[in-house]
């Protein structure tokens, strides 16, 4: 169940669809990468907060700003959901900022890592810009002579200023 939540909420924050997040095979690393980090309880807040606010209201202007106020623009939670985000671009966990871990404690793990072994070449980052990991999956013969294709995204509902943490 709590996986399910995970990816959901994942989906919504980066702009994929669950299958594909599935399809990385990379879903239960970052669960457990998550959970390492803030335990438990914290995530659980995170997702709670995710399902009991942000709501369908067939409106992406009122479900970014429902998602603003409910997690992204947390205090707590809003740090956790854009590493959340990150992992899923990057294959990496970042550390969080010295001032959340002020406010409300050492996370369980700390510090910057790898999710996985296979994070790097999984992450969303290749597949947003049409690419290859570098040194890490053949592109083919002579492939680097042009430049990659990189597919038009829609534009984000959700202001800059959040996405950036800023």
């Amino acid at each position: 169940m709590i996986l399910d939540d995970f990816v959901a909420f994942s989906s919504e924050v980066t702009g994929f669809t669950e299958f594909d997040l599935i399809g990385t095979g990379q879903a239960e690393s970052y669960l457990r990468t998550v959970t390492e980090v803030v335990g438990e309880r914290t995530l659980a807040d995170l997702l709670d907060a995710y399902r009991a606010r942000v709501t369908d209201t067939g409106d992406e202007q009122a479900r970014a700003g429902q998602l603003t106020g409910a997690v992204l623009g947390d205090d707590r939670l809003g740090p956790i959901a854009r590493n959340i985000i990150k992992l899923w671009y990057s294959g990496t966990w970042f550390a969080l900022p010295d001032d959340w871990t002020g406010r409300f404690g050492a996370p369980g793990r700390e510090g910057t890592f790898n999710a996985s072994p296979q994070a790097y070449t999984q992450g969303l980052l290749w597949y947003a810009i049409g690419a290859n990991p570098p040194g890490a999956r053949a592109p083919g013969y002579g492939s680097w002579a042009s430049p990659p294709l990189i597919p038009a995204l829609p534009p984000s509902p959700v202001p800059q200023s959040v996405r950036t943490g800023s």
